[in-house]
């Protein structure tokens, strides 16, 4: 019996509001997860789902392009095997960028071939370390209300924060103080600079946060100054985590012969399933730790994270927690998180819940 092909590909708009704003690097802000639900029908209606995370300041990418993208690839993949991933995979990679756009896709590729194999993601995706350890995503806000935040989401089973910073340097070592004295040794915390700082501030800065004793530090300089990048890692102040240096493999590549970083931070967001291994394969390959981050994606992004976050090459707290700054999910069950863990087995029952869908379908 031959394997169902691909019949259509479309993208559906949604809006889910957040808890409060998500404010990062010199000015970016998001105020509401405006994401893009991926459906790849096939041609005997079984259907694989992903979400697309589009992120105008970071990869230029809107909910509008998204779906362009997506009616333009359509062509390309209607009629091929699902089982043929060489061939879709072709199809995915013949657009440049499209970041969220062509990792979602991939995920929902992923999803639909599982699907018609009378199986589910996690037959195929569930790696050897199926409990993980979780991190929260911290904007940049006063400090009262990223204390309460903090405290909130610790609350809720996360030890570990990463803490958006880089628009006020003194600033930001006060409230990294503040944690520390909230929480003691009982939460980790690192810095996310967004390539905020200068060659010049950097070295200082990054002692600064050595000394406050903060894990490492992600991008701490712009992704356009590899010499400088390079330099920096060379003086071995603090562990760098590599993000926006990293978007793509040919990126990765590049920063590796470089040697620019000490942990990958990858994307199912942006990377989907099958670069995203592939460059935890390739950096842990190095003698480089990985962690899997979150584009503020909503549960089901987070279900896809966790799965890719099991595999062996993750070593660090992954960021799988940003459900908690949702007022609101599309899954038929909350994700919970316990002293610092998810246990990614327990989401196998976790499933996109219809009648949310239609109410914060735009």
């Amino acid at each position: 019996m031959s394997a169902p092909t691909v019949a259509r590909v479309q993208g559906l708009p949604y809006r889910l509001p957040l808890t409060s704003a998500l404010a990062w690097g010199a000015h970016a802000a998001l105020n509401a997860a405006e994401h893009v639900l991926v459906q790849v029908t096939l041609s005997d209606g079984t259907v694989g789902l992903a979400e697309a995370t589009p992120r105008p300041t970071i990869y230029g990418e809107t909910a509008a392009s998204v779906m362009a993208i997506l009616a333009h690839l359509e062509a390309g993949l209607a009629g091929v095997p699902i089982t043929d991933e060489a061939a879709l995979n072709r199809v995915r990679n013949s657009v440049a960028n499209n970041h969220t756009a062509r990792g979602a896709l991939d995920m929902a590729l992923h999803d639909a071939r599982a699907r018609a194999q009378g199986q589910s993601l996690f037959d195929h995706w569930l790696g050897p370390q199926p409990r993980v350890r979780v991190s929260f995503i911290l904007g940049i806000a006063p400090p009262t209300e990223m204390l309460a935040e903090a405290q909130r989401v610790v609350e809720a089973g996360v030890r570990c924060l990463k803490v958006k910073v880089g628009r006020d340097h003194r600033r930001d070592l006060d409230v990294i103080a503040a944690l520390r004295r909230e929480f003691g040794q009982a939460v980790q915390l690192y810095a996310d600079s967004n390539e905020t700082l200068t060659p010049d501030t950097a070295p200082a800065a990054l002692n600064a946060m050595r000394e406050a004793g903060l894990l490492y530090v992600e991008e701490p300089l712009p992704a356009r100054d590899l010499k400088a990048r390079a330099a920096l890692h060379t003086q071995g102040r603090l562990p760098i985590v590599a993000d926006d240096s990293c978007f793509t493999p040919a990126d990765l590549a590049r920063e590796l012969d470089f040697d620019t970083f000490d942990v990958l931070n990858v994307k199912t967001a942006r990377n989907g399933f099958t670069d995203g291994h592939a460059m935890l394969r390739a950096a842990a390959g190095r003698g480089k730790r990985g962690m899997v981050g979150s584009q503020a994606s909503t549960g089901l992004g987070t279900l896809h994270a966790a799965l890719l976050a099991t595999q062996a090459e993750v070593t660090e707290p992954c960021e799988l927690s940003f459900v908690l700054k949702l007022q609101d999910d599309l899954l038929n069950a909350p994700i919970e998180f316990q002293d610092g863990w998810l246990d990614v087995t327990g989401l196998r029952d976790h499933a996109l819940d219809p009648a949310k869908l239609r109410r914060y379908r735009l």
